[in-house]
């Protein structure tokens, strides 16, 4: 299949190999990030890689910093590939932002074997699968090898933020969630939960990495979820992490994928992509890789042709 599984180039410094994203140092001194097709789930990398997945992702992430640049500025410079991003070099704060409206995934599975607090957040006793909470909540947690559920208290004590930067962070959080909520309810898709992640850049508070993919987010549709909120179609990686799920074996999960899985996984993404920016997305063509007039060629190619297009590679 034509999928960018990684990106690196001696040409540019690698700055740091995520589980999705590939970073690199570009001449300007800013930094490229390339989205790559890797999937990752319970905090593991899968061996097999969804077909657009990247260029989904890292689309998705452009229209939305487009659309909330008026809530908090962010670290876009320029999309230089469906796969890439340039983007203003800021200092990370190690804090994901989690927002949640509904009892669904993996606080869920917390509330059903016994957990009421969750990050500092209690919930009551008596709730169901799916159903949605009075008003948004935030749940943070760290960025670390495993992400750590926390307390706002503990982020300061522990020296992650300040209250100052915390309250910040919050605030921002459930404004960006409720314009995406509503943007979302427009075109009959339910913003379940998500999480933001934010910066320094020269000491002003800004949005990075990316915001409402599918990677960063649950969506549900909207009719579905009125129908019967159990079975609500899952727009998400959550069908992948319930494959996952199924398939566990001597407390294992699976390391790849089906191919079955995989092309339903790569339907989802660009489905969900369609459905938000209300156009297919351009390089998701059904001609084949490489063929005159067809953006699909292949992956790697087309990245390395529009870097060296944008001066940030030597044709080399």
């Amino acid at each position: 299949m034509n999928t960018l599984s990684s990106f690196d180039t001696p040409q540019l410094q690698l700055l740091h190999r995520g589980k999705v994203r590939d970073s690199l140092r570009a001449p300007s001194g800013d930094r490229l990030i390339v989205v790559t097709d890797r999937l990752s789930a319970f905090d593991s990398v899968l061996e097999t890689a969804i077909p657009h997945k990247g260029a989904v992702l890292n689309g998705l992430a452009d229209f939305w910093f487009a659309k909330t640049a008026h809530i908090i500025p962010n670290h876009v410079l320029k999309l230089v590939d469906a796969n890439a991003m340039l983007v203003k070099e800021a200092q990370p704060i190690k804090v994901e932002m989690v927002v949640r409206q509904y009892l669904t995934g993996s606080m869920w599975r917390g509330y059903q074997a016994g957990q009421r607090t969750f990050s500092g957040v209690t919930v009551p006793d008596g709730l169901t699968q799916n159903q949605a909470f009075p008003q948004p909540i935030l749940t943070p947690t760290t960025k670390e090898e495993s992400d750590r559920e926390i307390t706002p208290e503990n982020l300061v004590s522990e020296g992650w933020v300040s209250k100052e930067l915390y309250d910040q962070m919050g605030e921002k959080s459930l404004a960006l969630f409720a314009l995406g909520s509503q943007m979302l309810a427009e075109k009959g898709i339910i913003l379940v939960d998500t999480k933001y992640e934010f910066g320094l850049l020269d000491g002003q508070l800004i949005l990075i990495d990316e915001m409402h993919t599918p990677d960063s987010s649950r969506f549900w549709a909207a009719d579905d979820y009125a129908a019967n909120p159990l079975t609500a179609t899952q727009m998400d990686k959550e069908y992948v992490r319930q494959w996952l799920i199924a398939n566990k074996k001597d407390g294992q999960y699976p390391r790849a994928l089906t191919p079955e899985v995989t092309q339903e996984a790569s339907r989802r993404y660009l489905d969900i992509y369609q459905r938000i920016t209300g156009q297919a997305l351009p390089t998701a063509e059904t001609a084949e890789a490489g063929a005159p007039g067809s953006d699909r060629q292949d992956a790697r190619a087309r990245l390395v042709a529009n870097l060296v297009q944008a001066g940030i590679m030597k044709d080399a």
